[in-house]
């Protein structure tokens, strides 16, 4: 593909390369390196713990038009409803997940210390504009309380197509989409080989950060015998997206590798005049070669449309432009910041990152996945080979400080950004995770009411 192409010419027949070559300008020297984080969080009424709706004069409507006010950033509307932000200056964005999860798309920001600014910075304009609307925030990695049909619809329209295709496809689609939140990293590699060690050793280590950021043991108020139900409800969302990619560790894996993946994964939708149409039933491989479906547009595949496409493939680790660890639970500020950490420490440090590496290597993929089904059951717990997931987490997480070490990125007051692991240096040197926390105190001095966990856990 020629580089003065843009989004919205079409593809051709033969404009597989195009595809690869679109991953591939993610490519970036490390100087260039950047770090953007994502978290979401549930809204809830502070007088009821009930799920705030999109309408009405406290809604989430309200919110975000309260926010727009606020930073006076670009709105983002689907069929003339406001459902999301963007910074036109840095980058950042705010988003609406399905059942009205408000999610901060960071910035791609130099350090940590920049990361965990931004971090405060958006809870603090946010509690600005939801305090007079009663409504706070709750950072757990499953609603704690709400049936699914108590959960409100959010009005963007690739959500009414997930809806309909999700329940054919796994039991769980829906709890994912209305029950779950998560935080995030996003992180570049500078070639096609560092982008192949940071996904290899992203995958083997995500069931590890699935165990650290346990924090998800409730559901329809009470106890649902998980330390992480997000990572669960992953198990039976949608095999043909989800997963852990065993591919990546064959012989010869890298961009081309994923694309075909990617290609054979089937559609969601496509856009065309800010209109979505249902593409469910095709993969984007047989899009590409021509095959339509009725009530279509008539059109030719875009390489906006295969953009689109690969932010509706849900791996454990997620290729684009930059890389995505996907395997945390949503949490509290210390954990927001402690997400990011524990990936910079670990990938951008070559020596870390060859340690981390030399620690997985040998695991087979029948072992990986069996890692990945079993902590979120037992978290920590776990056993692996002659070891525990609490041992393997103590080693991750120490490689990931000496990665930050060697980064040494100081901030005005002299502290490098190793301080931003706090939080898991003191779940690995416990032993408990943050599920592990919150269930001895529903089941002490919360007394079993659920209610509890928003007047202790709030933002």
């Amino acid at each position: 593909m020629a580089a003065s192409q843009t989004k919205t010419e079409a593809l051709t027949l033969n404009d597989r390369n195009a595809l690869i070559e679109s991953i591939s300008t993610g490519e970036k020297p490390k100087e260039k390196w950047r770090i953007g984080s994502e978290h979401e969080k549930f809204t809830f009424y502070k007088d009821s713990f009930t799920p705030v709706p999109y309408e009405g004069e406290r809604g989430i409507e309200r919110l975000l038009l309260g926010m727009e006010g606020l930073l006076g950033w670009k709105r983002i509307e689907d069929k003339g409803k406001i459902i999301g932000l963007v910074d036109p200056i840095e980058g950042g964005a705010i988003s609406l997940e399905p059942g009205g999860q408000f999610e901060l798309s960071g910035a791609p920001l130099e350090n940590l210390h920049q990361t965990c600014r931004e971090v405060h910075r958006h809870l603090a304009q946010l509690r600005e504009v939801a305090d007079p609307l009663g409504i706070g925030f709750l950072g757990l990695g499953v609603s704690p309380k709400w049936h699914l049909d108590e959960v409100p619809v959010m009005p963007k329209s690739r959500y009414d197509i997930m809806m309909n295709y999700m329940p054919k496809v796994g039991s769980r689609g829906l709890d994912m989409m209305f029950r779950s939140c998560t935080i995030q990293v996003n992180l570049d590699f500078s070639s096609e080989a560092d982008m192949v060690q940071k996904m290899r050793v992203g995958l083997a280590l995500q069931p590890i950060a699935t165990a650290l950021f346990a924090n998800s043991p409730f559901i329809d108020g009470h106890k649902n015998g998980y330390q992480s139900l997000r990572g669960a409800i992953w198990h039976d969302t949608d095999k043909d997206r989800t997963g852990m990619l065993p591919f990546a560790f064959e012989e010869g894996f890298g961009y081309e590798q994923y694309v075909d993946w990617a290609l054979d994964v089937p559609m969601y939708f496509i856009t065309r005049d800010h209109t979505y149409y249902d593409m469910t039933g095709l993969t984007f491989r047989e899009y590409l070669g021509g095959k339509r479906k009725d009530g279509m547009p008539d059109t030719e595949p875009t390489l906006q449309d295969w953009e689109d496409h690969l932010t509706t493939v849900f791996p454990e680790v997620r290729l684009k432009r930059y890389i995505e660890m996907r395997g945390a639970d949503g949490g509290p500020w210390r954990r927001i910041c402690a997400l990011p950490a524990l990936w910079t420490g670990l990938l951008y440090d070559q020596s870390s990152l060859d340690a981390a590496w030399d620690l997985v290597k040998d695991w087979t993929a029948e072992e990986r996945d069996a890692l990945r089904i079993a902590v979120a059951t037992h978290g920590l717990k776990t056993p692996f080979r002659d070891t525990t997931v609490l041992e393997l987490g103590k080693k991750v997480v120490d490689i990931a400080r000496k990665g930050l070490a060697a980064r040494a990125r100081v901030n005005g007051a002299g502290f490098d950004e190793t301080q931003y692991l706090a939080a898991l240096e003191e779940t690995v040197t416990l032993g408990l995770t943050p599920s592990d926390q919150l269930l001895m105190r529903y089941n002490n001095e919360w007394g079993g009411n659920i209610n509890r966990v928003f007047e202790d856990f709030a933002y």
